[in-house]
């Protein structure tokens, strides 16, 4: 058994660091961890998580009843609630609004792979859940699918969540993504990122495989002949789809298609087509 007033330490300590490191503002975000197979403990409602004591601090049985706590347990309890029943390993969830990677979840636009080692390694496939309102079960249900081949996503329109086997964990995947998703924007401002070969991410999924840490993509029976390249959230690559990423949405743009590739979707290929095939038709005339 975790001893709960190291646990409320810790809670306290990691919503101070998301705060000051602006994965959260106000009283966005919630955090909660295992106190036992059947509690929770969780942060309270409309309260800074950079200002948190542990007096402060809920616990919540695995139906999001509140057990224990002068303040109102997180609104957003169902969608931690989702996450432990779908990963019995899970032992804490971090939920942030870390505002880069906040922007691709607003938009819908994937996280690219095979842009550098340290994401592939840490963070690998990136899903993106279906909006779901704030507080309502069905957050629960949106995230708990893709929690099965990831240990973070992006939630539609809305933010972040992470699972690990400790909130510093947890913490530590978030600020990953973040870090990572602000280097794509900043990257895309000077020009196309240049890809990983397919040579590079084998070696990384050899990588993935001697540390231990899974990714499905290492998981193929003869993943040498997939596309490792390609982010088949969004439907695109690798060997097989087993359906558990189905639920995610479709970005508002599609994934570079190769090495260097800015291809567009087909619906402004098709517009560009018939452009260019009505000026050409104006100056032969």
């Amino acid at each position: 058994m975790p001893n709960p007033w190291k646990l409320k330490q810790e809670m306290c300590e990691i919503g101070r660091r998301m705060y000051e490191r602006g994965l959260v503002s106000a009283f966005e975000g919630n955090l909660s961890v295992r106190l036992a197979p059947d509690r929770l403990l969780c942060t309270p409602s409309l309260m800074c998580k950079g200002l948190l004591k542990p007096e402060d601090l809920c616990v919540v049985d695995m139906t999001g009843k509140q057990l224990a706590g002068e303040r109102k347990r997180s609104s957003e309890i169902f969608l931690h609630l989702g996450i432990y029943r779908e990963r019995p390993d899970a032992q804490a969830v971090v939920h942030t609004h870390a505002p880069h990677a906040t922007a691709f979840a607003i938009t819908h636009t994937p996280v690219p792979n095979c842009i550098t080692g340290e994401a592939e390694v840490f963070l690998g496939e990136v899903p993106l859940a279906p909006y779901a309102t704030p507080g309502s079960p069905e957050m629960g249900d949106a995230v708990a699918p893709l929690v099965r081949n990831s240990n973070v996503a992006l939630l539609a329109n809305h933010g972040v969540v992470s699972c690990g086997k400790s909130l510093e964990e947890a913490l530590h995947l978030t600020e990953i993504l973040e870090s990572y998703c602000r280097t794509i924007i900043l990257a895309r401002q000077l020009g196309p990122g240049q890809r990983l070969s397919d040579q590079n991410m084998r070696d990384l999924m050899a990588l993935k495989q001697k540390l231990g840490l899974p990714d499905r993509r290492a998981r193929q029976e003869n993943f040498e002949n997939c596309d490792l390249r390609s982010n088949n959230v969004f439907g695109r690559g690798f060997c097989e789809t087993d359906g558990s990423l189905a639920g995610a949405q479709p970005p508002m743009s599609a994934p570079p298609a190769g090495e260097g590739s800015t291809a567009a979707p087909d619906g402004i290929e098709v517009l560009v087509r018939e452009i260019a095939d009505r000026v050409m038709a104006a100056v032969a005339r």
